[in-house]
């Protein structure tokens, strides 16, 4: 399985970032088709009075690099790119890796 981490700085207006990207991003990127799983969480400290060095992360999953790369290169994964700069004032960075499950997440 290939993912595609999309790494999110702090945004200048947390709560106007939270919203655009519920409201406008989240609608649009699903529009991308190919897709084998999608999460996202907020960052949290480790270590306590320090700030996360990131706001948010996005993990975006499909069974090979090509296959990401066809999503993305879709109509759909174009205009998905396109909106992170209307939203992301913080930054944000793009990383693929193969992920190895060595223990898998169970529900509950």
């Amino acid at each position: 399985m290939c993912r595609l981490t999309v790494l999110y700085g702090h945004p200048d207006d947390p709560a106007e970032f939270d919203r655009y990207y519920h409201a406008v991003h989240i609608p649009i990127a699903k529009k991308m088709k190919g897709l084998k799983g999608w999460t996202l969480g907020k960052c949290q400290t480790a270590v306590a009075g320090q700030s996360p060095p990131y706001y948010m992360i996005v993990s975006l999953y499909a069974d090979t690099h090509a296959d990401l790369e066809a999503i993305l290169a879709s109509p759909e994964g174009k205009a998905t790119i396109a909106d992170v700069t209307n939203f992301a004032t913080g930054g944000f960075t793009f990383m693929y890796d193969d992920e190895v499950v060595l223990i898998p997440p169970r529900a509950g």
